[in-house]
């Protein structure tokens, strides 16, 4: 009787780890068990990283916006509240892209946001 190996699909297994391998250092990238935790571990970071991202980007613009707010006389709290009150319906990736990149119309939104206030 025949031995069957099952050759080419094994092949392709393992192929296909090595290739999520690709840039790894050391016995990581080319031994097969070591490569397969190697993998493992990087795809359960992967997914994590992909939710901390969210968090870390908003931070940001949290504080880029508090920075920009501080410059115009009110807290980053103050104008949150100022343009709920005035219906303003910026979120604060675009708040905080104006106050880099257009302090203008930024200035115009704070404005907008203390006659709400007072």
């Amino acid at each position: 009787m025949v031995r069957v190996t099952n050759a080419v699909a094994s092949h392709r297994r393992k192929k296909r780890l090595h290739k999520q391998a690709k840039g790894f250092v050391g016995d990581r990238k080319n031994h097969l068990r070591l490569t397969s935790d190697a993998v493992m571990r990087a795809m359960a970071y992967n997914y994590n990283h992909r939710k901390q991202k969210k968090r870390e980007f908003r931070s940001l613009w949290i504080m880029r916006i508090g920075a920009a707010a501080k410059i115009h006389g009110m807290s980053y709290s103050k104008l949150i509240c100022g343009l709920k009150k005035a219906r303003c319906e910026l979120d604060r990736k675009m708040l905080a892209d104006m106050a880099v990149r257009d302090p203008n119309s930024f200035a115009a939104v704070a404005g907008c946001a203390k006659a709400a206030l007072a």
